[in-house]
Formats: C-alpha cells, structure tokens, sequence
C-alpha cells in the first residue's frame, strides 16, 4: 500500500504549484495528478457542479489506486470536501486560504486575500475568516480573468500584469502587510506580484502547509512509501497538455486523457 501514488487533483493546472511542495518534501513518493482543465475554472460554477466534478476527479485517482487524495483546488476543498470524506474511505487532504498565519503576524491589522468567487461566498471560507479576523481589516478580491490567463499560459502578460494591477489597488490603499493567495493556480503570479507590490507586503499561500500535513496523514495510517527507488509521477489533462509541460518544465510525463 504505500508504494502506492498520492492522488492529486485541481480544476486544470494550479495544482500543480502543491505539487511542487509535496514532492520537494516527500521525493520518494510516486504520484497522479489531474488537471481538469476544461471544466476550468471552478470558481464560478454552482455547488452542486463543484460537487460533481470532484467526484468524477476522486473515483478516477482511486481507479488509479490512490492511497491518498490531494484536493489541490480552494473552491473544491470548500465546497466539495465534506461530502468526499463522508462519502469515500480514503484520506483527503484539502486547500484553504493560508488567512491564519497572516492574521497572527500582520502589523497593520490589514489582510489582503485573493480567491475565486467560489471560494470567497464559500461557507468554510467565512467560518476561518471569522475564527481569525477578529479586530482585522479584510479586503477580499476575486480574482476573475486570472485562471483563464494561467490556463492559456499567459502568467506574464500585459493582460495579467493589468489585472493584477487592478486588484491590488484597493488592498494597498488599506494599508495591508500580507496577501493571501486563495487559488493554487496563483502561486506562478508572485514573481509579477513582487514587481507590483511594496517590499513590506509579504505574499503567503498554502503549498508548504498542504505538503506537511499530507506527510503527517500518510505517517498516522502507516502510508509513507518505504522505498528510494526513483518515483513515478504521472500528469493528465483533459485540456492543453502543452501549457502543462511548460508549467513542470518538461520533468514529468504528461499525457491526454478525456475524464
């Protein structure tokens, strides 16, 4: 069982910015991941849609003999997750905006926080924000046209550099100190967001935490794969298996597969 891969899936290419944190911190371990691209983006879909869809996204990883389940996408993880751990007998790690450990270190008592519509109205959303933003100022911007731009792989566009321009404004007029970034697919913005941004504002996301916690769960059931042979890591897309490549840098094998 625990030669067997970590599932991994996101509503197209930004989980992939998780991936690149569980591999840093586990090498060892094989994988499968999912880009569901053309049903990208989540955000803006309905519940039951989101529900659906992540579904269809976890029976194919433990088709695929998943020991493990990433939901590397905030609006499934807010939306769908619950079900999923009801539902299925297999361990489901799941994304939130990192809005805690901004909370606890900001000196300006001002947040900014980046997400999709989905993740944003989410019910789990407002219940972390109101379990740590006592007595904080929360600027919260969808982040609408971003996804679309990362998927068509224009992370460095005039386009992309615009609309990021756009939804920090208000946020620095507020004074913040930290933005949380609530997308996985946001991750591969922070090298333009750091042009863009003041040096004192510190950009968090959830990767890191995403990685310790999936190697926490695996050590309590016994999962961490026992060998140091060269792992597998398997990626599938159902949309442009080029923008994919590029994202990994061509490390990995990258296949179509219509799911």
């Amino acid at each position: 069982m625990s030669n067997k891969p970590i599932g991994i899936f996101d509503s197209g290419i930004g989980g992939t910015s998780i991936f690149n944190e569980i591999h840093a911190l586990l090498p060892h371990e094989n994988s499968i991941y999912l880009a569901d691209s053309k049903n990208a983006p989540y955000g803006y879909k309905s519940k039951d849609e989101v529900i659906a869809l992540s579904i269809k996204n976890t029976e194919l990883l433990l088709e695929k003999n998943c020991k493990l389940i990433v939901v590397a996408c905030n609006t499934a993880t807010t939306i769908a997750i619950s079900y999923l751990r009801e539902t299925y007998d297999v361990p489901l790690i799941g994304i939130e905006p990192a809005i805690k450990p901004a909370a606890l270190n900001t000196q300006t008592k001002a947040i900014g926080i980046l997400a999709t519509k989905g993740t944003l109205s989410s019910e789990l959303f407002h219940k972390t924000t109101d379990l740590y933003s006592n007595g904080l100022k929360l600027i919260e911007q969808v982040g609408e046209g971003i996804v679309p731009l990362v998927e068509a792989g224009q992370t460095n566009s005039d386009e992309m550099k615009a609309l990021l321009e756009t939804y920090i404004q208000p946020m620095l007029k507020a004074n913040i100190d930290y933005l949380v970034l609530g997308c996985t697919h946001y991750p591969y913005l922070i090298p333009m967001l750091l042009q863009l941004l003041p040096n004192h504002v510190k950009i968090i996301d959830s990767g890191l935490a995403v990685a310790k916690q999936t190697k926490s769960v695996l050590e309590q059931h016994n999962l961490l794969n026992d060998t140091t042979r060269t792992p597998q890591n398997n990626f599938f897309s159902n949309g442009n298996v080029n923008v994919l490549k590029t994202i990994l840098d061509a490390k990995f094998p990258v296949s179509y597969l219509d799911f």
